[in-house]
């Protein structure tokens, strides 16, 4: 230290210190102006960039929140037409088992009307087939003595004998 002391020239310092007081004011007026506004420039473009980030972030949200929405709509949409199908199907098949129920009713009622209409057309042959038979019978009877007796009686049992009922 006592060198330092020992070297120190007034003259030297004054001088050092009138080029730094120059170069100061030198750089205030050419560079600082410069040096700051590009020191804003770059502050401007950072911040810049993360208020364009935070925008794309919350325009992310948006849209994910916008996709999340259709999605479940979709999914509404999806499951409301598998229930209008499934309803459809049963709506179907409940037509389709009552139209059977209804043809195989029609078909019964046509077979009842059909037996009733073949029963009635048995029994009108079979009166008139009792109906020959007793004519024929009679007309037996009268042609045999009507004053004996126990030949009619004799005759009636032959006569029934030998016919048959189919």
């Amino acid at each position: 230290m006592d060198q330092l002391l020992n070297d120190f020239s007034p003259g030297l310092f004054f001088m050092q210190a009138i080029i730094l007081v120059i170069l100061i004011l030198l750089m205030r007026k050419f560079a600082w102006k410069p040096i700051l506004t590009s020191l804003q420039d770059r502050e401007d473009g950072i911040q810049g960039a993360l208020d364009a980030a935070e925008a794309a972030k919350k325009e992310m949200q948006n849209l994910k929140a916008d996709n999340e929405r259709i999605l479940n709509e979709a999914r509404a949409q999806r499951d409301s037409m598998l229930k209008e199908a499934k309803e459809l199907k049963e709506n179907m098949i409940t037509e389709a088992k009552e139209e059977a129920q209804a043809q195989a009713d029609k078909i019964i009622v046509q077979a009842q009307a059909t037996i009733a209409s073949e029963k009635k057309a048995a029994l009108a042959e079979l009166k008139s087939n009792v109906a020959g038979l007793s004519v024929e019978i009679a007309e037996k009877v009268v042609r045999q003595e009507l004053s004996n007796k126990d030949k009619q009686l004799e005759l009636v049992e032959s006569m029934l004998g030998e016919v048959t009922l189919n």
